[in-house]
């Protein structure tokens, strides 16, 4: 899916007009829809000041816009041949559908594991109910910030934010 796709997508996502979005970004308000539509529909592709602009707008990481080129199976298959040679995915069947495995002895899979664990965490917490689907796409569009499994996160996980309260709670009782 192309960068003006994406745009499109989240747009409409945030229930946004193409005049409301490229006035929110700076253009003029008699051209502002002109030129959003111009980036969406491919026409113009926009610099990184303004990919930055538009993600920071939709509430989006900026990489969620410029995905790799998926807008057809071709494009999406060669995707994924890269992601072979690059992380050790791999194909196999079980149970009797097709799945995609991450080779963990790859080198460079190990990083990649843990944000597939991490994913996987957070739609598991979708399917049970434990968080909403506008939590879950606040999640993976803005990857990695609201991700507290793993080092980069910015914020605490649950566990140590309770961790930490009952430290400093202990703490408190000691004076």
């Amino acid at each position: 899916m192309a960068i003006g796709e994406r745009i499109h997508f989240f747009r409409l996502l945030r229930g946004m007009t193409q005049k409301y979005l490229g006035q929110a970004v700076g253009f003029p308000e008699k051209s502002a829809d002109v030129r959003l539509a111009q980036y969406e529909t491919g026409t113009r592709s926009p610099k990184a000041d303004l990919t930055a602009a538009l993600a920071q707008v939709l509430d989006v990481s900026p990489q969620a816009l410029a995905v790799p080129d998926i807008d057809s199976y071709i494009g999406l298959m060669h995707t994924l041949f890269a992601l072979e040679d690059n992380y050790g995915l791999s194909i196999c069947e079980t149970y009797g559908e097709v799945c995609l495995r991450l080779n963990k002895e790859n080198s460079n899979s190990a990083e990649l594991s843990e944000m597939l664990s991490a994913w996987q965490e957070q739609s598991a917490k979708l399917a049970a109910g434990k968080i909403s689907k506008e939590d879950y796409d606040r999640w993976r569009y803005n990857f990695p910030k609201y991700d507290t499994t793993q080092p980069w996160a910015k914020v605490p996980s649950d566990a140590m934010n309770d961790a930490m309260l009952k430290a400093f709670a202990d703490h408190l009782k000691d004076k």
